[in-house]
């Protein structure tokens, strides 16, 4: 499944639900919608779209909704970065992927090592 891209503020209300765990719209709307300047009804909208989209779960307590993500930050980075990758690929992969290598060099010797390992283990899982 293709994810679509979050706006911004789209974005602040996931960062936000994944360091607190859950929230209502009063609860996000205190802890990122004042200091934006933006009503809890835009809050709330945002909410609402994001469970539409399948990032939110919602669960009805007393006569508000608690929202949660439906997945992992990491998860999300994924399954992101995959998709935006994948597209990549279709048009040229040997620039993509030496693109990838560059960025993953430039990151540290440790993570080009890392990526070394990676590469090795899937070709052993392959064989």
């Amino acid at each position: 499944m293709r994810m679509p891209l979050l706006g911004e503020l789209e974005l602040a209300v996931m960062d936000w639900l994944w360091t607190q765990g859950q929230g209502d719209v009063k609860a996000v709307h205190d802890g990122i919608g004042v200091a934006r300047g933006i009503t809890s009804n835009t809050v709330q909208s945002t909410l609402k779209r994001l469970h539409e989209k399948g990032f939110l779960l919602r669960e009805k307590v007393s006569h508000a909704f608690e929202y949660a993500p439906a997945l992992s930050r990491a998860a999300f980075h994924q399954q992101v970065l995959g998709d935006v990758v994948e597209g990549l690929l279709e048009g040229q992969p040997e620039a993509v992927l030496a693109a990838f290598v560059d960025l993953t060099a430039r990151a540290g010797p440790e993570h080009l090592a890392r990526l070394e390992q990676m590469v090795a283990a899937r070709r052993g899982d392959q064989r």
